[in-house]
Parts: structure tokens; sequence; C-alpha cells
């Protein structure tokens, strides 16, 4: 098959959004078929174009045997709302206008969403090719811009509900993430026969119990200190202000917190209002790196916000801390709470539970042995059931069915 992916963020940008679409990229390449990657200039999450591509409209490049289409946006960083709206629009006409001439013959095209524009413009690109269009739904937007009141009810955000709507009709395919989307989004009238779930999972051989952490226990000076480490986006989603609340509760502790997003700057100044010494904070990572960090830590942080929508979401950074064979404490609720009770790899909380994180830690600081068991068993659970290969091999029989028909 010919697959073109439509993606907002590809590698080497370190989200989550953009570590699915190279995984599942690269797994199909190997599997003998044609990936063809639209995206932008990478900048995630900073809004900082590379040298490399500045100046230009377009470029394209080779990636694991992926041919990646990369176009100009209006790059800014992780935070604000209307200039955010402008980086979304951009990529969606750059990728229209610079990716679609470029693109050449294919079978599928998938648009991988958030965000909405995106997907539109591979709708666009679907249907100029007159081939088929699979929406792919990694958050529900724009539900989770309204539960965590980042834009006000109005004109704006009913729009968006009638574009994904829109969305959701036009597509051959729904792929989503979690049950939870799937039922949400069947309760929009969306037929169940039209969704299907391929969930996050995690490359089994970059995330591995083999790797040593040592290195950078050594570089970030953490000499024999407990490490507790939340590695990811610092977005206002993942309830990071109830683990400062939890490293003040343990001073004896150190809290490795690394990565990029809209909260960082205000957890930085609130650490140094509080006086955290024990938090260590340290920008984003290259993906390859991220094993390293959990190696570094005893224990793993999987926290959200306590907002009601978040019951139907799974944090991918879940998948890879269980395949690296780190003990987790989650502050979750439904889906991931559920996955993870069946892992036997995490101590679990309410979310922004602070007292709750700080028991679950310093029951693990306890308990060495209870924490190799966690460990073992969490790998174990990933290998059976999150395996990216297995994963992408699913996901590549809904898209030769869909072909085919």
């Amino acid at each position: 098959m010919r697959i073109a992916y439509v993606s907002h963020y590809f590698a080497p940008e370190p989200a989550a959004p953009a570590a699915r679409v190279h995984e599942l990229a690269r797994a199909w390449v190997c599997a003998g078929h044609s990936v063809s990657v639209i995206t932008a200039f990478p900048n995630h999450p900073l809004g900082r174009v590379p040298p490399a591509y500045q100046h230009r409209l377009f470029t394209t490049e080779w990636l694991d045997g992926i041919r990646v289409l990369r176009n100009w946006l209006y790059a800014v960083p992780n935070r604000g709302l209307a200039r955010r709206g402008l980086d979304h629009l951009s990529f969606m006409l750059t990728a229209v206008l610079f990716g679609l001439p470029r693109l050449g013959g294919v079978d599928v095209v998938i648009a991988s969403s958030p965000t909405l524009f995106s997907a539109l413009a591979a709708l666009v690109i679907a249907r100029l090719k007159r081939v088929p269009f699979v929406l792919e739904v990694r958050d529900l937007w724009p539900e989770a811009i309204v539960d965590l009141n980042l834009m006000r009810p109005g004109a704006g955000i009913r729009i968006l509900f009638l574009l994904a709507r829109f969305l959701y009709a036009q597509a051959a395919r729904v792929v989503v993430v979690t049950e939870g989307f799937a039922e949400r989004i069947a309760g929009l009238g969306v037929p169940r026969n039209k969704l299907v779930v391929i969930p996050n999972g995690a490359d089994l051989t970059l995330f591995s119990p083999n790797v040593d952490g040592a290195a950078v226990r050594a570089g970030l000076q953490l000499d024999s200190r407990f490490v507790v480490a939340y590695v990811g986006s610092h977005g206002v989603s993942h309830g990071l202000g109830a683990v400062l609340d939890s490293a003040a509760l343990q001073p004896e502790v150190t809290y490795l917190l690394v990565g990029d997003g809209a909260d960082r700057e205000r957890l930085v100044r609130e650490c140094a209002r509080r006086g955290l010494h024990n938090v260590v904070m340290r920008p984003s990572v290259a993906k390859s790196d991220v094993p390293g960090m959990y190696a570094a830590a005893d224990v793993c942080l999987v926290p959200l916000r306590d907002v009601p929508l978040f019951s139907t979401f799974v944090p991918s950074k879940l998948f890879e801390v269980l395949a690296a064979g780190r003990p987790i404490v989650a502050a979750v609720r439904g889906e991931a709470r559920s996955i993870l009770e069946r892992s036997g790899g995490a101590l679990i909380v309410d979310p922004e539970d602070a007292t709750g994180i700080a028991t679950a830690v310093d029951q693990l600081l306890r308990d060495p042995e209870l924490r190799a068991r966690m460990g073992k068993r969490g790998r174990a659970f990933a290998e059976k059931y999150y395996d990216r290969e297995q994963l992408a091999a699913r996901y590549l029989e809904v898209l030769r069915e869909i072909v085919c028909a």
C-alpha cells in the first residue's frame, strides 16, 4: 500500500504524537509498504525552527525509510491560544499547498488529530486524490479545550464542534486511542462499526529494563538519592502543581521533572518561590534519551488533572514506563487507572492528590522488593498487550480493509 500520513507533529519533536506517527510509519515501511508523512518544520514545543529549515517553504527528506514532506508554518511556543491558532491554520494551508503537489500516488490518507485543522487538510488531500480518508483521534478536541477552560464558549467553540462532527462523518474509519474516546464519539451518532481502537504502545526495544541510568544520574548529580521522575509535556492538563505539592511533603526525595510546555514557566517560578530545592527541572530531551531518564529514576510519575473528560484519556508515557520496567505512581481515573490496575505495575491515587502521591512514593521508597516486582509485572504486561509493532500490524489490517473495499 501507499500510505499518506498528515500530522502536525513528527520526529525529532519530543512529543507523544510525533512518536506515534514515526513508530507506526516505520513499522509499515518495514512491512513493505510506502509511507509519506506530510508534516511541519520541527518546532514543538518551544516554537523554534532549527536553522536548517529557516527561510524555506518546504523540504523533502527520508527517515527510517519514510518520505517526510516538511512544510513551513507560523511557529510559536505551545502557549497562547490565538497564536497557536495561527500556527495550526498555517500548517493546514501549507500541507495542502506544498505537501499535496509533492505527494504522488497514494491509496489512503490518514490524519493525526489534534489538530482538527491538519485533519481538514488531510481530508482535502484525500478527496483530491480520490482515496479513503482515515481520521485518527489522539485527543478529544474541542472537548478538552472546553473542560480545561482554554477557550470561552462562543462561536469559535461551536465551529470546532461542527468541524469535528464533519470530519467524523467524512472518514471511512475513525481510529481512536482509547475505548472512552470511542464511546464518546459514538454518543455523537457516529456508527460504532466505523470506530476502531488502536491504543498507544511502546517501542519495546527502545524502552527496556536493561537500559543503564548511571550516566544520567551522574550527569544530573543525583548521586544515591531516591529519585521520582516525570518525563513529558509540562502542559495544563498534566496536574504537575500537585507533584510540586507532593515534593514539598518529601524533602528527602528528589523529584526530577523533564520536559517543556505551556505550564513549565509557572512551575519553575513556583519552585523558586517555595524553595523546593529537592525539585530538579530539566528541558525536553530527544526521544532516544528518554529511556535513560526512566532508568535513572527509582519511581516514575503518570499524573493528570482532575477533569471529568480525562477519565477517557490514557497518557502514552504510561506504556513507555511499563516497558522500561519502572514502578509507577499514577494520579489518574477511568481507563488509565483500569489499565494500570491490570498491569500490576503501579500504585494509583486520585488525580491532583498530593498527599496520596507522597504516600505512594514513601511506600515504594521503603520497599525495594515491591519496586522490583512492579517493574517486572509492568514489563510483562507491556510485552503482552502494548507492543507498538503488534499494534501497527493491527492498524495495517484496518487500512487494508478500507483500501480493498
